[in-house]
């Protein structure tokens, strides 16, 4: 068998292949600027779990490979170390030590000199959380419940007032991501929501989202000045998730608090959808239930029908802007933890469902100051009682 040559990168191509990795573009699109398989740039972005390796750099105060050179020439033509020392104008005990270390006046050797140099400039850090190993099992744990790297960063430093106890969330991904730290075992990556294996730069596109046209709607900019601000409770936000065989769960998530509910629903048609909406109205007070946003799906064509049974007015977002309800659109995505694409949404009963929303009502978020959506959506609950 033939074996495969293999394919390296120089230090420029590789400053290209990871600007490009954190501007969002795919392994098969960088590869084609090379003219080359996705496999051969692959190799080094999973070395560092995609974060992209700090570069080296080189103190002001150290040898240049200019000024090694002109010590491999001065030995070669004997002259002193003062000479030597006086040609480059650096201290005669700094060229000594450095002919000293690399094997005297007959072996030493500019190329080899530098580096070594080079190798010996290694500052290996160990991180926090090898260091810290109550630190680390409390990260663990958190990540075995589902919390988000943020979301435990937030609720650390919420809770301990002993900053050996602090991690930053950025130093959880790059433990769980870079392997050679060792902190975290690799099997935590399918803790994380995403469930990558490599970290994906933020800037990585999104596909949009079919549109359905809406009879009647309701645009989201006629909504109320408090619903905007988020300062009062009781405004919602709401979607459809899709799974394979045309099963779906309908997501609810109240504006001010966070607080998600999530509901069984046969289909997407209207009438399933509004009738199950229908359904869990009633299961909150008025007060609690004020308002509803959604998106333009044909789900929603019958809106009016749910505002005749509920008296909960429905606003629509524009086409192809669902940052319009930010809350829930994040939200969904949360929710793909738990219930991945591709797979039938039919099969988990309301029961369920309820028990995935409590978990995410009891993490604490970071827009809410890490409490948790539980905790502000129980206050208003008591002070309406």
């Amino acid at each position: 068998m033939k074996r495969r040559k293999r394919i390296y990168y120089n230090a420029q191509q590789r400053a290209i292949i990871w600007e490009r990795y954190q501007q969002g573009d795919s392994l098969h699109d960088i590869a084609r600027f090379f003219d080359r398989f996705h496999s051969s740039i692959q190799g080094i972005i999973a070395k560092t779990g995609g974060i992209r390796p700090q570069e080296k750099t080189r103190s002001a105060l150290c040898l240049t490979p200019q000024e090694r050179e002109e010590i491999s020439r001065g030995l070669s033509s004997q002259l002193s170390i003062r000479q030597i020392a006086k040609q480059l104008n650096r201290s005669p005990s700094t060229v000594s030590r450095e002919v000293n270390r690399n094997g005297g006046r007959k072996l030493y050797r500019a190329n080899k000199a530098d580096a070594a140099a080079w190798e010996r400039a290694k500052r290996p850090k160990l991180c926090k959380l090898l260091l810290n190993k109550a630190l680390a099992k409390l990260v663990a744990m958190k990540l075995n419940r589902s919390w988000s790297p943020q979301q435990i960063a937030g609720w650390l430093m919420r809770t301990y007032l002993n900053k050996d106890l602090h991690v930053s969330h950025e130093t959880i991904y790059k433990t769980l991501y870079a392997q050679t730290r060792g902190a975290l075992k690799k099997e935590l990556q399918q803790c994380l929501r995403s469930q990558r294996v490599l970290r994906r730069s933020k800037h990585a596109t999104l596909k949009g989202k079919g549109l359905g046209k809406i009879v009647d709607a309701v645009h989201i900019s006629e909504r109320p000045a408090e619903v905007k601000d988020r300062a009062v409770p009781g405004h919602w936000e709401g979607d459809l998730i899709a799974g394979s065989g045309n099963s779906y769960i309908a997501t609810l998530v109240e504006r001010h608090s966070r607080y998600v509910m999530l509901v069984k629903v046969g289909s997407n048609k209207t009438a399933a959808v509004i009738d199950a909406l229908i359904k869990q109205s009633k299961k909150l007070p008025e007060e609690l239930y004020k308002t509803l946003t959604w998106d333009r799906g044909c789900e929603m064509s019958n809106h009016k029908a749910f505002t005749l049974a509920t008296d909960i007015q429905v606003y629509f977002c524009d086409p192809k802007s669902p940052w319009q309800r930010g809350s829930n659109e994040n939200t969904n995505r949360l929710l793909r933890q738990y219930f991945p694409k591709g797979t039938d949404l039919s099969v988990h009963s309301q029961q369920k469902l309820s028990q995935v929303a409590r978990q995410l009502n009891e993490r604490p978020r970071k827009t809410l100051d890490y409490e948790t959506p539980a905790e502000r959506f129980n206050q208003y609950v008591a002070s309406i009682d």
